[in-house]
């Protein structure tokens, strides 16, 4: 296996999308359950058919797939998705055998091997393992497996799990470099208004998701995941900031968008390259802690990008080492960027609202250096 990552072709067209060698499809919950909220085989079938299709003309296809806690559910009498960790956990470790099983038997129909895998958020963002992850897909792909996704809801904590399987799988997609991402859900494509409203019409193309406007997004999942509009667009900004593009449709569409038809919602490919640095702190990080900055800082980094210094710190939440991502909030308390942190929060906290030069007499030269360098910070 080559130990340079593989590069998306940066598709900006519909068209491009039947020439993608590599595509990552992220299906949720809803999409692969019946009415009562248990794991339907038909459905998971259905994907199975599409994947096995751009399999056969040479397309190296990744899932990641939910589900594991909805196909607990059932045979654990549970009425819905529990609220609580450990039962939530609970439900994954009965359901993820189900799920797995479900995936093998759909792939198997057309002689394609399913290889399970099962993240957790630290696996994918610290730099000792995120390399490890790459080489297991990376051979998966190569040895012409299906490799099957799903967070390892068994044993995540709240500390540590991706939240849902979009943002996931979008991280999943920068990692392997896929060409396109799918989001397959249950609505059809993103609307200018919530689609049984009238007058509501598909958008079917998304140049930049930030700059999205007079749009009705919705945050509320299902009643079995933990996604909604909300979190597909965060991953469709992200994939496509990467340089993946993405499309989001439903599963009786997925086929048509395949074959490049015009359905669903697509987000094309940026050409400009992001730094990944700055790509990881937006989108693959959580803060440790937060910096809380007066307005002055406020202003520094928003409107001339500067780095945040220790005067313009008023607070420092949490605990944790230096060369952490940090949140920073501004004085109503909402966070407007996210940065790597020189220091510790002790540290920190001793250096709060004084400047360089008086840091420098009383802690010493190493204290003079900015709180979060600006090349080490992205705004939100």
């Amino acid at each position: 296996m080559s130990e340079q990552p593989r590069q998306p072709s940066r598709i900006t067209d519909r068209a491009q999308l039947a020439d993608a060698g590599r595509v990552v499809i992220k299906i949720g919950s809803s999409s692969l359950t019946d009415a009562q909220g248990r794991l339907d085989d038909r459905r998971v079938q259905h994907v199975a058919d599409v994947a096995a299709g751009m399999a056969r003309r040479g397309t190296q296809v990744v899932i990641v797939s939910s589900g594991a806690i909805a196909a607990g559910l059932g045979p654990l009498g549970m009425p819905e998705r529990p609220r609580s960790v450990p039962l939530q956990q609970a439900a994954a470790s009965v359901g993820q055998s189900i799920l797995a099983v479900s995936w093998s038997r759909a792939l198997a129909a057309h002689e394609l091997i399913a290889g399970q895998v099962l993240l957790t958020e630290s696996d994918v963002i610290r730099s000792q393992t995120y390399r490890t992850v790459r080489s297991t897909l990376e051979s998966l792909l190569e040895l012409g497996t299906v490799p099957v996704i799903n967070e390892n809801d068994t044993t995540a904590t709240h500390e540590i799990r991706f939240g849902d399987n979009d943002r996931l799988a979008a991280l999943v997609a920068q990692l392997l470099g896929a060409d396109a991402l799918f989001l397959v859900t249950d609505v059809d494509a993103l609307y200018t208004a919530p689609p049984c409203e009238p007058g509501a019409e598909r958008i079917g193309v998304v140049q930049d998701v930030s700059r999205l406007t007079g749009v009705n997004i919705g945050s509320v999942g299902s009643k079995v995941g933990t996604g909604g509009m909300v979190t597909k667009l965060s991953a469709a900004e992200h994939a496509s900031t990467t340089g993946t593009a993405a499309l989001m449709t439903t599963p009786d569409l997925l086929a048509d968008a395949v074959a490049c038809r015009d359905v669903g919602t697509f987000f094309p490919a940026h050409q400009g390259r992001r730094r990944s640095r700055l790509v990881w702190l937006k989108f693959a990080t959580r803060g440790a802690g937060t910096l809380r900055i007066d307005d002055g800082a406020a202003e520094a980094l928003l409107r001339s990008r500067r780095s945040l210094l220790a005067v313009g710190v008023t607070g420092v939440e949490g605990t944790f080492p230096s060369g952490v991502p940090l949140d920073i909030a501004g004085a109503d308390g909402r966070v407007i960027a996210r940065g790597l942190t020189a220091f510790s929060s002790d540290e920190l906290r001793a250096m709060i609202g004084h400047s360089s030069p008086e840091l420098e007499d009383r802690l010493g030269e190493r204290f003079r250096r900015p709180v979060v360098h600006r090349d080490q910070l992205v705004v939100l």
